[in-house]
């Protein structure tokens, strides 16, 4: 399967996690179309491209599980959460609840937008979520998968309780598609924003965003551009009429889609990511943070002391890809090329990485 990717084989690559991996025959479409857009540009992009988008996207709607409209593609969930952020229209007094373990960069957007707004965002545990609702809440933010801990969260449970308090509610769905079964109506979210280019293994720059129809007209673009002629256009038009692009990602999507379906074995990723933290828990002797079923393909593992200088010296040392997420985690990901002797390895030179990291400079 490793074969079947572009990585590096001195690596021991175990962050398909931050950005994906994508496998050579997908890569291949994705150069072929920016090939067909180099050849004839007017044609492509005037002629071509939106029935090449509206295929892709009725391709990705039927994965997700959503109608093909009430999606548009963005280049990562990151942008789909700034829209849907500023779609709400948040005033002064309103309070954006979501948990404490939250992806940092959107964070940053919450944090950014809420500023402006003169409103407030308020992170607590999630299982303390609704304890935390006041007359003032406005939205409710959650991830799917978290970045930080990897965990799966009750995401349709959570939204569905939201709803029946009134609330907008938002989902960052970065880490769920094509690495965990996924229905995005059956959610029952307002809005929800996806990556294409991680676990579902398409190029980079590929993700959406998905809008409930009752929201789709507050929902801008992020310019203002040829989809706003005609009385502003659709929801489609208004977010995927942005100025001249490259869409060789988006219209890779349909390949990567394709790929997972005939290569991917969830139940083996799965069972090896669980059986890995187990034997990563009990090498250093720390407890789980959370649950075996909360663990799906990726798993955050505390390790002592300093998680970034371990970081370092796995890399350095080792040439292991593996990411800090905090200064007291690690977070392994299996994907679907992952083996157990990259496992192995990991467990083999961590005593001694652990112990090359701290000791002094």
């Amino acid at each position: 399967m490793r074969d079947l990717f572009l990585l590096d084989p001195a690596v021991t690559y175990l962050n398909h996690g931050s950005f994906g991996a994508c496998p050579r025959p997908v890569f291949e479409v994705y150069q072929g179309w920016q090939r067909e857009l180099e050849r004839e540009p007017v044609e492509f992009i005037i002629r071509r491209l939106p029935g090449l988008l509206a295929e892709a996207r009725a391709a990705l709607g039927a994965y997700v599980g959503a109608a093909a409209d009430d999606l548009t593609f963005v280049p990562n969930a990151g942008s789909g959460v700034n829209m849907a952020a500023r779609a709400v229209g948040l005033t002064p007094g309103d309070e954006v609840l979501a948990t404490d373990l939250e992806y940092g960069a959107l964070n940053f957007t919450w944090d950014w937008v809420c500023e402006r707004a003169g409103a407030r965002y308020v992170c607590v545990p999630w299982d303390e979520l609704f304890d935390h609702v006041t007359e003032r809440t406005r939205v409710l933010y959650l991830s799917h998968i978290t970045s930080e801990t990897a965990l799966e969260l009750p995401v349709a449970e959570l939204v569905a309780r939201g709803r029946e308090l009134g609330l907008v509610t938002i989902v960052d769905g970065a880490h769920a598609p094509g690495h965990v079964p996924l229905d995005v109506e059956s959610i029952g979210a307002d809005f929800y924003a996806g990556n294409c280019h991680k676990w579902l293994c398409a190029p980079k720059g590929a993700g959406f965003l998905w809008v409930a129809p009752e929201w789709q007209e507050r929902v801008h673009g992020t310019i203002v551009s040829w989809g706003y002629s005609d009385d502003r256009g659709s929801f489609v038009e208004r977010t995927q009429l942005q100025g001249t692009r490259d869409s060789s990602a988006y219209l890779s999507v349909p390949a990567a889609i394709d790929f997972v379906r005939e290569h991917d074995d969830a139940a083996r990723s799965v069972a090896l990511a669980r059986d890995a933290r187990r034997r990563l828990c009990e090498l250093l002797d720390e407890e789980p943070i959370a649950p075996e079923p909360m663990i799906q393909r990726m798993a955050s593992f505390r390790v002592p002391g300093d998680a970034h200088a371990l970081q370092r010296t796995l890399w350095d040392e080792h040439h292991i890809e593996i990411p800090a997420m905090r200064d007291d985690l690690l977070r392994i990901s299996v994907a679907m090329y992952t083996e157990e002797e990259d496992v192995e390895r990991l467990l083999d030179v961590l005593p001694a990485a652990l112990r090359t990291s701290r000791s002094p400079a």
